[in-house]
């Protein structure tokens, strides 16, 4: 009689759990990228950020019989990676002791306070004085902003990066993101904001650069 499955996860843990060789090779192209730029927010190289894949990927193997579905199957597996990303970037003394989650500009404005006006403005008090420009979609897409953006985002404090990554590169929810840092909701959303705050304004110098041109 065949298994009972009740989801794609539980189809492809069995299927790893018989020494399935086609369906970790498929597990890997699916997350192998992803476990990368999450494992470079925690560490100093490209180089690093392999070795921590691959130890990842052993730890993947190694818990198998130990996964019981109370997440899914993408979760448990970038648990590992970030356990071992962060372990990594630990021992380069690169991170400060994560249970602190402490930004380090936290008490900085994220956005410059002279875009608003003064509170004692006579018609609109606290409004924008400078508004966030809108930009077309065919420029955002486009390969040299991208790029930016990305560098923008590897600037950014780790724990900024590591929200960011997780939620708008990786396009995780709040709640994914939340259990996979091991941080509240209400950090959370401060380091999403901060950080896409940070980036736009990166974004901003550079579309006002080419459109001098």
């Amino acid at each position: 009689m065949l298994p009972d499955f009740e989801s794609e996860d539980d189809l492809i843990v069995d299927a790893l759990r018989r020494g399935d060789e086609a369906a970790f090779m498929a597990l890997v192209e699916r997350y192998q990228s992803s476990m990368l730029r999450v494992a470079s927010t925690f560490v100093s190289s490209a180089a690093v950020a392999e070795e921590v894949a691959q130890e990842a990927w052993l730890g993947v193997l190694n818990g198998l019989a130990g996964f019981q579905g109370r997440s899914s199957l993408r979760t448990w597996i970038f648990a590992i990676v970030i356990n071992c990303a962060r372990s990594r970037g630990a021992r380069e003394a690169r991170s400060a002791p994560f249970s602190s989650f402490r930004d380090a500009d936290e008490d900085e404005p994220a956005v410059d306070p002279e875009r608003f006006r003064r509170p004692d403005h006579p018609r609109w008090p606290g409004h924008w004085a400078s508004p966030p420009e809108q930009w077309a979609e065919d420029k955002l897409a486009a390969k040299e902003t991208v790029e930016q953006a990305q560098k923008a985002i590897d600037a950014l404090p780790p724990v900024q990066k590591q929200v960011i990554t997780l939620r708008d590169v990786e396009g995780w929810t709040s709640e994914e993101t939340c259990q996979a840092l091991g941080i509240s909701e209400v950090n959370q959303r401060v380091l999403l904001h901060r950080a896409r705050s940070k980036v736009r304004a990166v974004l901003e110098v550079y579309m006002k650069q080419e459109g001098s041109r």
